[in-house]
């Protein structure tokens, strides 16, 4: 097979004989080029691969208390007839996803208190038999903690950082200080009810921890005076699919009910997360750039270093654009080797951050993240293709437009005037 000799040409100048200390010169200037591109997108796939690693174990942990969708009745009164919208929501199914599990709930605010601690709570009432088959917090190890809520019991189970911060033990008794106070002669009386702590749950979850009491769900109806649950949790088969599901479920529900995904219940967390991704990867794309347009000099100090080569070729009948494709050849082949390299270096550490990190902690005894400080006691990586693939072609397309200015220079060079003085 008979190359064309544009590629053969630029082939040969990207090795850049090692004869002369300028050609060598060029030639490490070739390969810093190159090693800069690779670094660049190495550490833009790293980062965003972390980046995905962390927002997908949030996420999934999140989910574990907060439930793909929920639907709930305008001004968060009872549901109007809540048997009816259970059975409604177990029939509906759509083509993209379907209902899994679905449970009764009710949520409210209130105040918990003991001795002279007083917090801010949200109080949700759950059936403890139906709560796995919505959320991972009813699930595993705090399955047997909710066994212990029964009804007409008025037992508490708190999260792991609220019972600490109260300093409550299992048994001990707590005070909730309920919305709507009564209206007596001496003034408004606040509503208080005494609980028992039955046991205290781990979502896994700082906010919900810190935040959150879960009594049973006929005892916070009695709490907050209300004729039925105020909302059913409704747990999907593709939890991605949540966002059309969830209009589509509340178009097919009689009553006045709405339904909202988990999306928009954590909008700002999730719209936080993508505005820092966005940014992240425009910071380290301006990296790959750097090291993309150090092609420029590259080429620039190739074809001057090549001139009497270039005006040769030109006497030989080598058209202009052969003579620019010469150098874009050169460029491309540093490009695509340090775009390629870069990709195996950066998928390499993506897939072994759990090995990798770890060695490193351990080695110079540090800790990224430390467990009392971060939700999450390890580095998570989650490498997907959808970020992957432009950065690849970002990189090359960076690498191809950083050799056309020195290329279209060299196929304008004149050859009487380039070998006058040869």
């Amino acid at each position: 097979m008979q190359w064309p000799f544009e590629l053969l040409v630029g082939w040969r100048y990207t090795r850049a004989s090692r004869r002369t200390r300028r050609n060598g010169f060029i030639s490490f200037i070739s390969l810093v080029s190159m090693v800069g591109i690779a670094l660049g997108v190495a550490a833009l796939i790293i980062v965003l691969s972390v980046m995905n690693g962390f927002q997908k174990e949030v996420r999934d942990r999140m989910l574990g208390v907060v439930s793909h969708i929920e639907v709930g009745a305008y001004g968060g009164g009872a549901l109007p007839n809540a048997a009816q919208t259970l059975s409604e929501i177990q029939a509906f199914q759509s083509a993209k996803a379907r209902v899994v599990g679905a449970a009764p709930f009710v949520a409210g605010q209130a105040l918990i208190a003991r001795g002279d601690d007083m917090r801010g709570v949200l109080v949700r009432g759950i059936d403890p038999a139906k709560e796995p088959s919505v959320s991972d917090i009813g699930s595993g190890r705090n399955a047997l903690v909710f066994q212990t809520l029964q009804p007409s019991s008025f037992s508490v189970v708190l999260g792991y950082e609220l019972a600490a911060r109260l300093g409550v033990m299992l048994g001990d008794k707590v005070t909730l200080v309920l919305p709507g106070g009564q209206v007596s002669p001496l003034g408004v009386t606040p509503r208080l009810k005494q609980l028992t702590v039955s046991g205290v749950f781990d979502s896994g979850h700082y906010e919900f921890d810190a935040g959150m009491a879960v009594v049973h769900l006929e005892d916070a109806q009695r709490l907050f005076a209300l004729s039925g649950p105020t909302g059913i949790r409704v747990k999907l088969s593709n939890l991605f699919a949540a966002r059309e599901f969830a209009p589509a479920l509340a178009a097919s529900l009689s009553g006045e009910v709405y339904a909202s995904d988990w999306t928009r219940q954590n909008r700002n967390w999730f719209s936080a997360v993508q505005v820092e991704k966005r940014m992240m990867s425009i910071i380290l794309t301006l990296i790959v750039a750097v090291a993309a347009f150090n092609l420029v000099s590259t080429l620039v100090m190739t074809v001057t270093d090549k001139t009497a080569d270039i005006a040769i070729l030109r006497t030989l009948g080598a058209r202009p654009a052969s003579i620019m494709a010469i150098f874009v050849v050169q460029g491309v082949v540093v490009g695509v080797l340090g775009t390629l390299v870069g990709t195996l270096l950066g998928l390499g550490v993506a897939f072994n951050v759990d090995v990798i990190v770890p060695a490193i902690e351990s080695l110079f005894q540090v800790s990224f993240l430390p467990k009392d400080i971060y939700l999450l006691s390890r580095m998570p990586s989650d490498p997907q293709s959808a970020d992957i693939v432009p950065v690849v072609l970002t990189s090359l397309v960076l690498a191809f437009v950083a050799t056309l200015y020195p290329s279209w220079r060299a196929s304008r060079i004149n050859p009487a005037q380039a070998l006058r003085y040869e």
